[in-house]
């Protein structure tokens, strides 16, 4: 994909820097959450929402237990955020462990509360399982889950994608086919999977599009809370994790301060730099904290709108 007369004007004055103090506040942002276990986890993801609300976020959306098993949770976390906010809440929602019946019974529970938008995922295996199967009777892909759902209700539909190829692909050529059922099904948008290289989204939105595939691709952003930790989930996700990052947090993992700066700095960075290329809307994994995401977002230019408005 050819750079714009525009984004290579942008190009160069990202790498003349100042990176971040004129940003002009032009992207969109939206945050994902899961859903509380605990009392206390509830009212953290409370203040956490109520901190980033006042961003203006395109929506809001919540996880999914493995296996459905914190549907109620989710339903109920959903419900709060439409409620008591301005800002659209998304459910995800999966085919795991669920008949199409049951799955069609949650998409009308979630309509009568007053949402409008799901995240629809096949998911994971449950624990202990090679590949995905679906109970009798349920939905056997995200693309099937998707028509369910368009067919049920006019929601608004955003699905996953992966610019390193999803674990279980056969190939490249599998999963876009998969990302292009999934969109002839309804979806609207595809959330990626978090990577840590811009390079590795421009590459993937090139062969999305050298695919003819016209769907709106949005940057999954993972803030880095606990290297430790990613390493691990990068594994399961197939997500590479580049040597740079092992050197930057090396010596942190008792310097929770100091490893906070760094992990905003290097999300930033890696936004600024998307958005150099043309990227304007960014999801943040925010792992129900607040303070990464708002700082980033500071830098990348939004702020609350009675800032814009004084």
């Amino acid at each position: 994909m050819s750079l714009t007369l525009n984004q290579m004007a942008e190009a160069a004055r990202a790498l003349n820097g100042p990176l971040f103090a004129d940003l002009p506040g032009d992207l969109a942002v939206s945050f994902e959450f899961f859903p509380p276990k605990t009392p206390a986890m509830q009212e953290s993801l409370w203040q956490a929402v109520e901190t980033l609300v006042p961003l203006a976020p395109r929506f809001v959306s919540v996880t999914y237990g493995a296996g459905g098993s914190t549907r109620e949770r989710t339903h109920a976390t959903v419900a709060r955020i439409v409620q008591e906010t301005p800002i659209p809440a998304a459910a995800h929602l999966t085919c795991v462990n669920a008949t199409a019946e049951e799955l069609d019974g949650i998409a009308d529970e979630y309509w009568a509360a007053g949402v409008r938008h799901i995240v629809a995922l096949r998911g994971d295996p449950p624990g202990g399982e090679a590949g995905f199967q679906p109970v009798p009777g349920g939905y056997a892909s995200a693309a099937e889950l998707v028509a369910a759902l368009k067919r049920r209700h006019d929601f608004e539909i955003s699905v996953s994608c992966y610019p390193e190829t999803h674990p279980e692909a056969g190939s490249l050529a599998a999963d876009l086919d998969a990302l292009k059922a999934k969109h002839d099904a309804g979806a609207t948008r595809a959330i990626s999977q978090f990577f840590f290289e811009p390079d590795t989204f421009f590459r993937f939105r090139d062969k999305v599009a050298a695919a003819g595939l016209d769907v709106e691709l949005v940057p999954g952003i993972l803030p880095v809370s606990n290297y430790a930790n990613l390493k691990k989930m990068a594994v399961s996700c197939g997500t590479n994790l580049p040597e740079w990052m092992g050197r930057l947090f090396d010596g942190l993992d008792d310097k929770p301060a100091a490893r906070q700066l760094v992990a905003a700095t290097v999300a930033a960075e890696m936004s600024r730099r998307l958005y150099a290329g043309g990227v304007r809307h960014f999801h943040f994994y925010t792992l129900n904290r607040a303070e990464l995401s708002y700082a980033i977002c500071h830098l990348l230019g939004v702020r609350p709108a009675q800032e814009f408005a004084a």
